[in-house]
């Protein structure tokens, strides 16, 4: 008699499994259910069996169970009903799940449960977001209870009809997730709700992947000059360098440039990294003057209005576009518009707002922004963007610093690497519609109340916060490095270890990078007995 203990499930590897894949698929689906005609081998090779990933149970070394996944279209419900995407929700990776067959003596519930775990697992490390399914009509009940969507008419002869039926991932895991044994390994895929690295698409990685090639060659100007065209399209730039290095490099790029004008100018700053800025410009030795509130403090436009009154000699004005310590979206229309009223250049830290919120950089006359946030590549590259025309500057600003030199050697004036640049390429293809900005500020808009009804503090105020960050104010006896710390052994990464954010004992959710509500529902999973914690 075969015990929990003795199962086993795993992907088929060995021939003596696929054997009796054969087998068991002609004692299903000829025996059991006549969807085929039955042959003197008595064993059925399934027609995709050479695209199909067969996830298996063994109890010990007999096949007990099975289900086969495929992802290569068209899939046999295309065949069937013509191509299925219209019944589909929109910009899934899908797949197939055929197949599904468990032996009457292991009908007890514990080998479709290792199945389904298993493929909850592999699906997560495919990428897949959504599963086709013909679902046999005795089991409705128990497809509907996964969180099956039924679509379009039956097929199959009158025998052996099925109703084709959907399911997206994050649906699967809210409705299936609590019925699975044991907690979902991410040891090999964790999530990532990180301002940085975050979670990387397929394609992007795929990208990243391939040989690197010449930064002098034909391909990588190509590539570049692509990647150049579509940055500047995404935020109405007329230019932009890339620089291989980090958002500070980008920064210390704009400083430089503010350095040779000598002229003055003011940093608004509400948090970390208003903080940063005003170092920046402090160690250029720029003529500075700060207007510095508390952070998640809002700019009012009487006060900045007031503050740019007292400096009227200043020429430029530093901020943050999106506060990332914080969450904290600042006011650009209203900065613009104070600034283009005094003639004011106008200098902006996009690091956290590009790929997140549509970003209008018309009137900007510098802004940074890097890979590795919100446009979902990795991190490695910044850019700075700007419309008029630089030159070099060889005696006044080290060589590596200065925009004029980029701009004057065609955007490879040193060794780029090929290998993030097309990494950056494939990322940047989602953002030609606005979808992008809709799936996150849809998700921000799922999860806030999900938080507070944990009874989790939000810093920010929705209607003023980012989309993409989200900031805990965690309250004793909670610590952030408990929560951080735990969550990270469970394979969900929060923000939580910089200094600023451990000395107020906060933790970020980071909606950058691919990130969807399945994770969510597991980060939710996850923090729930902290909630309980701090109400007690």
């Amino acid at each position: 008699m075969s015990t929990e203990s003795s199962l086993r499930f795993k992907i088929a590897s060995e021939e003596a499994e696929f054997e009796q894949i054969f087998q068991l698929n002609y004692q299903t689906f000829v025996e059991e259910i006549p969807q085929h005609p039955p042959n003197p081998e008595r064993r059925l090779v399934d027609r995709f069996h050479h695209q199909n990933t067969y996830l298996i149970a063994l109890d010990g070394n007999q096949l007990v169970g099975m289900m086969a996944l495929r992802g290569q279209r068209p899939f046999s419900l295309d065949e069937k009903l013509g191509n299925i995407d219209s019944y589909l929700p929109p910009g899934r990776i899908p797949c197939e799940i055929r197949l599904l067959s468990v032996i009457a003596s292991h009908r007890n519930g514990t080998v479709f449960q290792g199945l389904l775990k298993l493929l909850l697992d592999y699906g997560c490390k495919q990428r897949y977001t959504l599963a086709v399914i013909s679902g046999t009509l005795r089991q409705q009940k128990l497809y509907r209870h996964l969180g099956f969507v039924p679509f379009g008419p039956l097929v199959g002869p009158p025998e052996a009809q099925y109703q084709p039926m959907y399911l997206t991932l994050e649906s699967f895991e809210e409705h299936a997730k609590p019925a699975l044994e044991g907690p979902l390994d991410r040891s090999l895929n964790p999530l990532s709700f990180l301002p940085g690295p975050v979670s990387i698409r397929r394609d992007v990685r795929e990208a990243l992947e391939k040989l690197p090639f010449s930064h002098r060659s034909d391909r990588f100007k190509e590539e570049l000059a692509l990647v150049r065209t579509r940055l500047c399209q995404l935020v109405k730039a007329k230019r932009v360098e890339l620089l291989l290095g980090s958002g500070t490099l980008a920064n210390e790029v704009i400083a430089g440039q503010l350095a040779l004008t000598a002229e003055p100018g003011v940093v608004l700053s509400n948090g970390e990294f208003g903080q940063r800025l005003i170092d920046h410009a402090q160690r250029w030795r720029l003529p500075v003057r700060t207007l510095e509130l508390d952070w998640g403090a809002t700019f009012a436009p009487d006060q900045v209005r007031q503050f740019l009154d007292s400096c009227a000699d200043a020429k430029w004005l530093w901020t943050t576009a999106c506060e990332t310590s914080t969450g904290m979206m600042n006011d650009l229309p209203m900065v613009q518009a104070l600034c283009a009223e005094r003639g004011i250049k106008l200098c902006l830290d996009c690091i956290s707002a590009i790929g997140v919120v549509p970003v209008d950089l018309g009137g900007v006359y510098l802004a940074s922004g890097v890979s590795g946030k919100g446009l979902g590549s990795y991190p490695g590259l910044s850019m700075v963007f700007y419309h008029h025309d630089v030159a070099p500057q060889p005696g006044r600003l080290p060589r590596y610093l200065d925009l004029g030199y980029y701009a004057a050697n065609d955007g490879v004036p040193f060794t780029q690497s090929s290998n993030l640049l097309s990494a950056l390429l494939a990322a940047l293809k989602r953002f030609e519609s606005a979808q992008p900005f809709a799936e996150t500020a849809e998700l921000a808009r799922w999860l806030r109340p999900k938080l507070r009804e944990l009874g989790f503090r939000i810093l920010a105020p929705d209607h003023q916060s980012s989309p993409a960050v989200i900031t805990l104010v965690l309250p004793e006896p909670v610590r952030s490095r408990q929560v951080g710390d735990e969550l990270q052994a469970a394979g969900l990464w929060l923000s939580y270890q910089s200094e600023y954010l451990r000395q107020r004992n906060w933790v970020q959710i980071c909606l950058m990078g691919d990130c969807t509500r399945s994770s969510l529902v597991s980060l939710l999973t996850e923090l729930r007995p902290f909630a309980s914690a701090a109400a007690q």
